[in-house]
């Protein structure tokens, strides 16, 4: 026969209890009045016993779902051995992961050479359903800020790392249940758990351990349960306070006779909250800390100094052809096929044919070798607000025409300011520009884009006064002109490869055929 097991009605006001804690997992056997797990309301905290003898056959509700009363939370078989056996096979039939699996979610590798990245926000918290693809977080690398999506569908069971916290490449973040069904426990792990929570206090477990609460409070890594909610709002017991509370429940938790000791003894525990400053206090200066792409950036930039010898030449280039052709087609481009033509499509153009005819400029020092490089992927400096940087790149760009690089830039630009980069858009780059023009900047000495051995600078196009040749004879001329800087590691470019390639990408631009385009 199966018995129900329901979420208990725990006083006249209560609708809903919490699961903190399950203590049997399914074919566990149980015996009659044998406690199976252990719940919270916003009154009272209990465990909650077997109502008869059996095997635990069917659990419905994870650690931490809050669950109305009445509703069943799990299921006893008290039939015969051969009859609780057939009872699992049947449920196996029907369903694959009768308890559900538990998926670690890592932190993403978000480039090649990026070996950790930053958790802005968390969009999901403990308890939380999500759906496959749905965001649960976003974090920041010197590289890209993007939002992090579930792999399944599930709850998410254990939130590992804070906000602000930096965690590397591959470690869990975050867990999420498939199934509905307890937190699955290793049974190898399992006895030894319940000896260490008979034989020792209970504050004293391991992180691993402990269980995870059930609500949280702001940005705090601790949980409370609703009882210890309640009586703190009504004794106005502030959260630092709380926290600062030695809990002596299961895992170190908050009981509730652990905050009425508080209140009986209020002022012996100290706050650790840090002390406010008043505005007023501010005078001449004030401090605010870095966000987190600026320092993944200020990080990026000192390792590419302190790795690079970084030498920079600078080239004027005449860009009179490629001016009036944007200028007489501009308006039909867009209209026709959509495109918004620019200098910088051109400028991408004649540097990937400059990277193939000097493919060390597209290569990598990695030790004492040269690394070089079959693709050519090329990468586009995007300035992000409020002062951010990320550079994704185009795939195989030696592949695309002016029309083409004009597209993809328009894209990743776009991707990349709205947050949209996936890890693939900002790996295996093996070239950069940066476009300092933009902003009106003449020229700029650009640092290398790690593990790059090069960087092309892009200065704004402007009309200036230049001495050109006509009929034999100098003169004075008006033609819009731009300044085209190198940086290039000097450990394996040197200066007059760095001239050739530079001078190569030049000619390419003042001779430009724009009949291809």
């Amino acid at each position: 026969m199966k018995i129900d097991i329901v979420m208990p009605k725990m006083g006249e006001s209560i609708n809903e209890g919490t699961i903190i804690k399950w203590y049997k997992k399914v074919g566990d056997s149980v015996k009659k009045d044998e406690i199976i797990y252990e719940i919270s309301t916003d009154k009272v905290d209990t465990e909650i016993p077997s109502p008869a003898d059996g095997i635990l056959v069917e659990i419905k509700a994870y650690e931490q779902e809050t669950v109305p009363i009445n509703e069943v939370v799990a299921v006893i078989e008290t039939n015969g051995k051969e009859e609780i056996k057939k009872s699992l096979e049947k449920k196996e039939e029907h369903s694959t992961d009768q308890v559900g699996s538990v998926v670690d979610l890592p932190m993403p590798k978000m480039g090649e050479s990026i070996i950790e990245g930053t958790i802005i926000k968390w969009h999901k918290k403990v308890g939380d359903a999500v759906k496959v693809d749905e965001i649960i977080y976003e974090i920041s690398t010197d590289k890209v800020d993007t939002e992090v999506p579930s792999p399944v569908d599930g709850v998410i069971t254990e939130i590992l790392f804070e906000e602000n916290d930096v965690v590397e490449v591959g470690v869990t973040v975050a867990k999420i249940q498939t199934k509905s069904g307890y937190v699955k426990v290793n049974d190898s792990d399992g006895a030894d758990e319940k000896e260490v929570e008979k034989e020792e206090p209970a504050v004293q477990k391991s992180e691993e351990a402990a269980p995870k609460q059930v609500k949280k409070i702001t940005s705090s890594n601790k949980f409370f349960s609703p009882v210890v909610l309640n009586i703190a709002n009504m004794e106005g017991i502030t959260q630092a306070e709380l926290e600062a509370i030695n809990g002596s429940g299961i895992g170190g938790r908050v009981t509730k006779k652990d905050v009425m000791k508080y209140l009986k003894n209020k002022g012996t525990v100290q706050s650790t909250s840090a002390p406010s400053i008043s505005r007023t206090s501010i005078t001449e200066t004030e401090t605010i800390p870095m966000d987190n792409i600026r320092k993944r950036i200020m990080e990026h930039m000192i390792k590419s100094r302190d790795t690079s010898v970084h030498v920079s030449e600078v080239m004027e280039v005449d860009m009179t052809k490629i001016h009036n052709f944007i200028e007489a087609n501009r308006d039909r481009l867009l209209k026709e096929d959509n495109l918004k033509l620019t200098y910088m499509a051109f400028i991408s153009y004649a540097a990937v044919r400059a990277l193939k005819e000097f493919p060390l400029v597209n290569s990598s020092i990695q030790g004492d070798n040269i690394v070089m490089k079959k693709d050519i992927n090329l990468g586009i400096a995007v300035a992000v607000d409020p002062n951010g940087l990320i550079v994704p790149n185009i795939k195989n760009a030696d592949e695309k025409n002016v029309r083409g690089l004009a597209k993809a830039i328009a894209e990743i630009s776009s991707k990349a300011r709205s947050k949209g980069l996936s890890p693939d858009d900002v790996m295996e780059g093996t070239f950069s520009i940066t476009n300092y023009g933009v902003f009106g900047a003449l020229f700029g000495t650009p640092i290398i884009n790690q593990p790059e051995v090069a960087i092309l600078g892009v200065g704004a196009v402007v009309k200036r006064p230049v001495v050109i040749e006509v009929n034999g004879t100098d003169t004075i001329g008006i033609k819009p002109m731009m300044y085209l800087s190198l940086s290039h590691d000097h450990r394996l470019v040197d200066g007059m490869l760095g001239g050739m390639f530079l001078k190569h990408i030049k000619e390419t631009l003042e001779k430009f055929d724009v009949s291809v385009v």
